[in-house]
């Protein structure tokens, strides 16, 4: 929702004229781990109770953060850095999603706007408007929301957004450098999840990760940015890393689960993770996004994908002193969004 990863500068791939807001980096450096625990100490070896972490309190962090960014930028008489959104078709969800990436670049001073096509635009049309908006250079950075109709194909679009623009950081420049190591503009997720496990201390040199969901947005790129050398010129966290996905057998996905050190769920497969898959001192951070229908209410919810309750009621009952850090879904599809909307400002390594 987000320490060994600086968010270094790399003028050399990215556009020089967003480099005043490199201070993206300075995220690296965590703040008290208390602002975002239930309990006083969170990695204390002896506690009583799961440790929760708030990935909205981390997202109202990052603002404020990149709101001085911000301000800082414009002040040296540099121009207001604007996001523009292409958003095809009627899609409730995806309404919804660019509502709140475009109420977080306002809430940070970032201008913004979006443009509306109707689902039967042509893919032409579309490539056609996103070479356009390449080349303004009012537009600091570019997205068009997925998913698109059946009939437009995604990878092509995705393609054509100048990878310097590309605040998503899925053309294929930025995935390619991604897996290379080197400085990129990372899928939001990814970089919420990589964010999220510096600022809280989760160690991750030489642990066991279990990766849940394999998808090229999402349980790839945290894969990546897990396992890779730390060294490297885009630092990684040098962990142990198993990636799991829908044909992992369930009694195999357990035996990964119970060994590994941090799980991160991306499955959408609500109540994947149950308490007995989970070690104790295990780091469990959910970023699964699964709608159901509450009985109770009889109206929709949002669900992550591990039993976030049945984790904390285990806990409770059987008086382990487990050091868990749980990271509940709603807290960090706040924090993704955060991420998502002033990722424009972003010419660094996350």
């Amino acid at each position: 929702m987000a320490a060994a990863t600086a968010f270094t500068s790399s003028s050399s791939a990215l556009r020089p004229g967003l480099a005043p807001l490199r201070r993206w980096r300075a995220l690296s450096c965590p703040a008290p781990l208390a602002a975002y625990s239930t309990s006083s100490s969170p990695r204390r070896a002896a506690s009583d109770e799961a440790t929760i972490i708030s990935g909205t309190r981390l997202a109202q962090q990052v603002l404020k953060e990149v709101q001085r960014d911000v301000e800082l930028w414009i002040s040296f008489g540099n121009k207001r850095p604007h996001l523009t959104v292409i958003l095809v078709g009627d899609n409730p969800a995806s309404h919804i999603y660019v509502r709140n990436k475009i109420r977080a670049a306002t809430a940070v001073g970032i201008s913004s706007e979006i443009i509306l096509r109707p689902k039967d635009i042509s893919q032409e049309e579309l490539l056609d408007m996103t070479v356009k908006l390449n080349k303004n250079s009012r537009v600091s950075a570019l997205l068009v929301q997925l998913p698109l109709p059946d009939h437009i194909e995604e990878r092509a679009v995705c393609n054509a957004i100048a990878p310097e623009k590309d605040v998503d950081g899925f053309h294929i420049m930025n995935i390619g450098r991604l897996c290379l190591d080197q400085p990129s503009i990372i899928p939001a997720t990814a970089a919420a999840v990589w964010e999220i496990i510096k600022r809280t201390g989760i160690q991750t040199f030489g642990k066991n990760v279990v990766v849940a969901g394999r998808s090229k947005n999402v349980g790839m790129p945290i894969s990546m940015l897990l396992h890779t050398d730390g060294e490297h010129e885009r630092p990684g966290g040098d962990a142990t890393v198993t990636i799991t996905h829908r044909y992992t057998p369930k009694e195999q996905l357990k035996i990964h689960t119970q060994l590994a050190d941090i799980v991160i769920v991306a499955a959408g497969i609500p109540k994947l993770i149950t308490a007995d898959m989970v070690k104790e001192g295990a780091a469990v951070i959910d970023v699964g996004i699964n709608h159901i229908h509450d009985p109770l209410t009889g109206k929709t919810k949002l669900v992550g994908d591990v039993d976030f309750e049945g984790l904390i009621l285990d806990r409770q009952n059987q008086c382990r002193s487990i050091p868990m850090m749980i990271l509940h879904e709603t807290g960090c599809e706040a924090y993704r969004k955060q991420i998502k909307s002033v990722g424009c400002n972003k010419h660094t390594s996350q």
